[in-house]
C-alpha cells in the first residue's frame, strides 16, 4: 500500500498527541560522566586484552563490586545462546538472581555456536578472572560479543585479567563501556541519583547507573545485546530480579533496530547497598523507597535503550512509535511492533517521504484488533489520516519537520485504552554496507 497524500490545503485537524513511556521518566536528572561505576561500592575498567588485533581498540570489560553484591540478570531467549549466558544462568542458580562480585565482557568473539569447547572456555575465562579478584569463580559472571561461531582463545584472558583487576576504579566505567562495543559508534552510560529523605532513609543519597553496547542484530525478547547496571541502594536480589524485569518490558524490550534477537542478549543489575546507613533495612517492593528505585532505574534503562535505537548500524534518525487507543496491551505491543520493524516504513523515514498508507499497511498485518475506518495517524505531529482516510497536508512543511534526529509517529486505533511505545531507527544504506562487510 503506497498512498500519497490527496491534494488541497492542509485540514484544520488536532495531533493525535500521543504521550511517549519516555516523557514519564524525564524527571531525574542524568549525572555527568555517569555510569556503571557511579553508584558506591563499585569499580570498573576497559583494557586491549588481546581479543581484537587491533591494539589501540579496547576489548575487555570488567565490573567489579568491593564486596560480594546482589545480582538479577536477564538473558536472550533465543535458542542459539552463547556459552557464556548458559554459564552466567548457572551461576545465578537457574533463578536468575544471587550473589556476585563482578560480571567480566569480552568483544571481537560472541563464543556462541561453539559447544562444550565454548562452556569450557565461559566457565575457564571466569575462573580466571575470580583467582584475579581473589574470590570464587561462582561469583564472575561473564558475557562475550562480536562474531558467532569463532573459537575464543584463553591467552587474552590470562594476560588480561591482572591487568583488568589492577585497573578497576571508580573513574573506568567509561572505557568499560567502550570496551564492550562491536558496531556501536560511541559508547551508551547514564547514571541519576535520588534522595533517601522522606522514603526512610534520611540523609542518603541513592545512585543507579549503567552501560550498554548494541546497535545491530536487536529486538530482544529479553533484555538488551548486553548491559551491566549497579545500584548502591539495598535491595535484596529477588527484589532486584522483579524490577529489572519490569524495568526491561518498558525499555530494552521495547526497541528493534532490524528485528533479529541476539544469541549473546544478557543484562545485569548489581545492589551494593553501600549507600544506605550500616544496618538499614532493605527496599522492597510495595514501599515509597522501592518505587523510587524503580523510577531510576526505569529512567536509566529506557535512556540506554534509546540510545542502542539511535545508534542503529547506519542510522540517521531515531523513530519513536507511539500507538494508544489498544484493545488489550498485546494489541499495542504488537501493533507498535509490526511498525517499528516495517523496513517500508524504516526507508519512507530515511528517504523524508510522509507515506502514512505504509504504516496503515504494517498496522494491517500487525494481527491487533480494530477497524481501519477508526484509525488515526500522525507524522512528527502532523495529521495524515482520520477516520482511516487521508489527511491533506503540506509536503514542504513535513520535509521541513524530518529535518530533526527524532522522528514521532503517532497512532490511535481507536478500539480501547491500552497504549505503549516502541523505539527504532531508520534503514540506510550504510546498514547493508556495515552487515556486508561485518566479518572482514
Amino acid at each position: 500500500m503506497n498512498s500519497v497524500p490527496s491534494s488541497g490545503s492542509e485540514a484544520d485537524v488536532a495531533p493525535l498527541g500521543n504521550a511517549s513511556t519516555a516523557e514519564r521518566y524525564a524527571d531525574l536528572p542524568f549525572l555527568p560522566n555517569g555510569g556503571v561505576a557511579s553508584a558506591k561500592g563499585f569499580k570498573a575498567c576497559g583494557i586491549h586484552a588481546g581479543f581484537r588485533a587491533d591494539p589501540k581498540r579496547l576489548d575487555f570489560a570488567l565490573v567489579a563490586a568491593d564486596q560480594p553484591a546482589a545480582c538479577a540478570a536477564v538473558f536472550t531467549t533465543n535458542v542459539f545462546c552463547s556459552a557464556p549466558v548458559t554459564v552466567s544462568k548457572e551461576r545465578l542458580g537457574g533463578v536468575g538472581y544471587g550473589t556476585v562480585r563482578a560480571v567480566a565482557i569480552n568483544s571481537g568473539i560472541a563464543n556462541a555456536a561453539t559447544g562444550d569447547k565454548g562452556l569450557d572456555t565461559a566457565r575457564q575465562s571466569s575462573a580466571i578472572v575470580a583467582d584475579a579478584l581473589g574470590c570464587p569463580a561462582e561469583e564472575v559472571l561473564v558475557a562475550s560479543t562480536g562474531v558467532i561461531g569463532q573459537h575464543l582463545q584463553m591467552e587474552p584472558f590470562e594476560t588480561g585479567s591482572e591487568k583488568a583487576v589492577s585497573a578497576l576504579s571508580s573513574a573506568g566505567g567509561h572505557d568499560a563501556a567502550c570496551a564492550i562495543m562491536t558496531t556501536d559508534t560511541h559508547p551508551k552510560e547514564y547514571a541519576v541519583s535520588f534522595s533517601g529523605s522522606g522514603i526512610g532513609y534520611e540523609g542518603c543519597s541513592f545512585t543507579v547507573g549503567g552501560m550498554a553496547k548494541g546497535s545491530g542484530m536487536i529486538m530482544p525478547n529479553m533484555a538488551t545485546m548486553i548491559s551491566v547496571i549497579t545500584t548502591d541502594a539495598p535491595i535484596a536480589a529477588n527484589d532486584l530480579h522483579t524490577a529489572l524485569k519490569a524495568a526491561v518490558d518498558m525499555s530494552f524490550n521495547k526497541i528493534t533496530v532490524d528485528s533479529d534477537t541476539s544469541t549473546n542478549d544478557s543484562c545485569f543489575l548489581l545492589a551494593s547497598g553501600e549507600a544506605a546507613k550500616p544496618g538499614a533495612a532493605y527496599m522492597v517492593p510495595g514501599t515509597p523507597a522501592f518505587s523510587a528505585f524503580e523510577h531510576a532505574l526505569r529512567t536509566v534503562c529506557i535512556a540506554l535503550a534509546r540510545t542502542m535505537a539511535t545508534d542503529g548500524e547506519g542510522a540517521t534518525r531515531l523513530i519513536t512509535v507511539n500507538v494508544a487507543g489498544a484493545k488489550t496491551v498485546e494489541d499495542a505491543d504488537a501493533a507498535a511492533r509490526t511498525v517499528a520493524n516495517s523496513p517500508l516504513v524504516k526507508t519512507a523515514i530515511y528517504g523524508h517521504d510522509a507515506n502514512w498508507g505504509r504504516i496503515a499497511a504494517a498496522l494491517g498485518r500487525s494481527g491487533a484488533a480494530f477497524d481501519q475506518e477508526s484509525v488515526g495517524i500522525d507524522i512528527m505531529g502532523l495529521p495524515v489520516c482520520r477516520q482511516g482516510l487521508t489527511v491533506p497536508f503540506d509536503e514542504e512543511e513535513a520535509l521541513r519537520r524530518f529535518e530533526s534526529p527524532d522522528v514521532v509517529i503517532d497512532i490511535n486505533l481507536g478500539a480501547g485504552d491500552e497504549a505503549t511505545t516502541m523505539w527504532t531507527c531508520d534503514f540506510s544504506h550504510e546498514y547493508v554496507t556495515i552487515n556486508g562487510d561485518y566479518r572482514s
